[in-house]
């Protein structure tokens, strides 16, 4: 089903426009990152988000993870409780200063992110392929400026 939208005419239609199309994209890569019936945990997204950020940054403290992906701290607690659960990160007294504790992703964890990766990675490579070279080369310049959007 081709839903395209119409070109914005002014900064709020364009806002609307990115707000859906990012909105849409998102929603399925959100479907392809697990496989029904695989046997991988189905993580949430702010689940998945801190395994990741452990994959990505190496060690953090809770409060460091928290802060990295911009939850409180207490809604952390619950997520790393899941992911130590399913032993997807384990925790460690930190060495520096004992009362504190660092996680870290696990193998298991490890493999879980790379096998997310890998299959959103696949299915929009599969739908890339099947943009015009001249719409590719358009993502390739806007990619900067749509991971600048997300930073800010």
């Amino acid at each position: 089903m081709n839903m395209t939208l119409p070109l914005p005419r002014s900064d709020t239609g364009l806002a609307t426009a990115l707000r859906i199309s990012v909105s849409r994209l998102a929603r399925r890569l959100r479907v392809e990152r697990t496989v029904p019936g695989s046997g991988e945990p189905a993580l949430s997204d702010t689940q998945l988000a801190a395994l990741a950020a452990l994959d990505r940054n190496g060690p953090m403290t809770p409060g460091e993870l928290a802060s990295h992906e911009k939850v409180q701290p207490p809604s952390m607690t619950r997520v790393i409780a899941a992911l130590v659960d399913w032993q997807l990160v384990a925790r460690q007294p930190d060495p520096a200063d004992r009362r504190q504790v660092t996680l870290t992703a696990t193998e298991a964890g490890r493999e879980l992110v790379r096998h997310s990766r890998c299959r959103r990675e696949a299915w929009l490579a599969r739908r890339l392929a099947e943009l015009t070279p001249a719409e590719r080369s358009t993502l390739r310049a806007a990619a900067p400026i749509l991971e600048k959007l997300s930073q800010s």
